[in-house]
């Protein structure tokens, strides 16, 4: 199973300690261009994992190859996709990375956002890319934490 989640911070304790057990991902993919050419900051983030969860680093348009690969590498286990910004899921859903459905975890506010609940603060930007996806049939899930139920009606 793929999960898919868009969080600012990507890898953090609420990864960790909630969505890792919620979803039995033996994988976690980070999906970021910046990330993907910064060994530093990979290391810093291989620290906070369990031995037992494979971390892996893509480029955004190279996350099919990344997910392909882990897929072989750990017979079909669940995997959790990790996303900093809504435009860089749509660019790796439009370079082949299907999944049904789309967790906004946490976007940080910031100038001209709106927050729409306590963990989430769209821009235009982010309500154009996710109004795509509600196009696509992707259902849309505004949860922080799995063990909360989704805290956003309507954005």
């Amino acid at each position: 199973m793929l999960w898919v989640r868009i969080d600012n911070r990507l890898v953090h304790g609420q990864v960790i300690e909630t969505w890792l057990p919620y979803t039995k991902a033996r994988t976690i993919i980070v999906i970021n261009d910046e990330l993907a050419d910064d060994m530093i900051r990979q290391e810093i983030m291989h620290l906070a994992i369990p031995q037992d969860i494979s971390l892996v680093f893509s480029k955004v348009v190279k996350a099919d190859k990344a997910i392909a690969q882990a897929r072989q590498l750990r017979h079909n286990a669940s995997i959790l996709l990790l996303f900093s910004t809504c435009n860089d899921a749509k660019i790796a859903y439009n370079h082949g990375v299907t999944f049904s459905q789309l967790n906004i975890g946490n976007l940080h506010y910031g100038p001209g956002k709106k927050q729409i609940c306590d963990h989430v603060a769209l821009g235009a930007e982010d309500i154009t890319c996710l109004k795509f996806f509600s196009k696509q049939g992707i259902e849309l899930d505004f949860r922080c934490v799995p063990t909360k139920p989704v805290q956003v009606a309507a954005w």
